[in-house]
């Protein structure tokens, strides 16, 4: 069994507005001026700890960024579907990798409950025989705990296994679980791919699709 494991901002979803809003009300919160959209797209992936630590600046205090951290994740859970909606061509690629008898899992570095929230919402959840976030283990990508505790959970080998993702730490957590990776250039870091190259880059999830049902 192919086991499929997706990143989710950047990979499926087009949450770059929402997520671009949000860091900036929580920067107005604490008197501070936006940031330009393009600047906030390159600090996303490590999970929203590190983006309010970047998007505050060196200078703000730890109790300052703890608390725009707070308004972040509060302003961002109630907007978080305002904008937000699935690449061109997820939800037929879904569809036809299911067909093809792939076992598909969520692997984020975002909060759980909010990420499954997106999911939902988008109604692409049945997909999915696992969600899982960036505080469902003990380590966030690009650790290769989670990649382990789905290939576990499913028995997939390695060579049966890849990470999808838009960023240099998918491929890096790819390469951490010795698994194969797959680049999509439509995301928010695909320039982080002249560093970190995928094993398969694509401009579209459609040409992963077709290469992997090609392979099965």
């Amino acid at each position: 069994m192919h086991l499929l494991i997706f990143d989710l901002d950047g990979t499926l979803i087009d949450s770059r507005l929402d997520l671009a809003n949000a860091v900036n009300a929580a920067r107005a919160e604490f008197a501070r001026g936006p940031l330009p959209n393009e600047v906030i797209y390159k600090y996303v992936g490590n999970g929203a700890p590190v983006l309010i630590q970047r998007a505050m600046g060196p200078d703000a205090q730890p109790d300052e960024v703890s608390a725009a951290l707070e308004f972040f994740l509060d302003y961002y859970g109630r907007h978080a579907l305002d904008e937000t909606k699935l690449y061109p061509g997820v939800a037929e690629s879904l569809d036809d990798l299911r067909d093809a008898g792939a076992a598909m899992a969520v692997l984020t570095n975002k909060p759980v409950r909010m990420s499954r929230a997106i999911v939902e919402g988008l109604g692409v959840a049945s997909y999915f025989r696992r969600i899982y976030g960036g505080n469902s283990f003990e380590h966030k990508k690009p650790h290769r705990i989670g990649i382990d505790a789905l290939r576990n959970e499913t028995g997939a080998g390695p060579e049966e296994t890849w990470m999808i993702g838009d960023s240099y730490v998918d491929i890096q957590t790819a390469r951490n679980a010795e698994v194969r990776s797959c680049g999509v250039t439509y995301g928010f870091q695909p320039e982080t791919f002249h560093e970190f190259p995928p094993d398969l880059l694509v401009n579209r999830l459609e040409e992963f699709a077709a290469y992997l049902r090609g392979a099965l």
